[in-house]
């Protein structure tokens, strides 16, 4: 690795821990700089702003994910087995801070059209990657009830996202049934699949 991409993947890591820490709206370029012991024009000369630097580290974190993903959709694996994957998945990311991130830069993209932009670019990514699963799918459970791909694209992401804000704002599974709810969806598929 040259010098510029350790300095680069120092930054990123760097950034990930101060955004962990604090939040969004809390980050600051110069507690970066000082978490990565480098000085602070690097962070510029690298990113250009703090912006920028969130935004890469956002991607980054994403692809890896998306990755994951991809080879576990792949597999040949019943659909309710990788929708149980799926469900195991959240709590490893919430653990890694991509869902905070996430969803920090989802609430940014609310006042900043670049943000939104690429969080769309982001999601566009999954969504196209759950359509591709659920159109192999379509075969296994019995042709996905009238919903094209694409609706159960939606119908499988959203809850999803939704869980991870209900979490992310401190509410527990013994208030809201939310994990429960997730995984009774994979024994739902279960059937469906087990049944065709």
């Amino acid at each position: 690795m040259s010098t510029t991409s350790a300095t680069r993947a120092t930054i990123l890591s760097a950034g990930r821990q101060a955004l962990l820490e604090s939040g969004y709206a809390a980050l600051s370029t110069r507690k970066v700089a000082e978490i990565a012991g480098v000085p602070l024009s690097q962070i510029h000369y690298h990113f250009g702003s703090r912006h920028n630097l969130v935004l890469e580290l956002l991607e980054v974190e994403n692809q890896h994910l998306l990755h994951r993903q991809r080879e576990m959709y792949e597999t040949e694996l019943p659909v309710w087995k990788r929708w149980e994957q799926a469900c195991d998945y959240l709590d490893d990311d919430l653990a890694s801070g991509y869902v905070r991130l996430l969803h920090e830069m989802t609430a940014a993209g609310w006042s900043d059209g670049d943000v939104a932009n690429a969080v769309r670019r982001m999601l566009r990514g999954w969504f196209e990657l759950l359509e591709t699963t659920a159109s192999k799918a379509s075969e296994h459970l019995r042709g996905l009830g009238g919903f094209t791909p694409a609706e159960a694209a939606v119908l499988a992401g959203a809850p999803f996202l939704g869980v991870e804000a209900l979490i992310l704002l401190g509410f527990e599974d013994k208030e809201l049934p939310m994990r429960s709810a997730l995984r009774k969806v994979g024994e739902l598929l279960r059937s469906l699949e087990e049944d065709g």
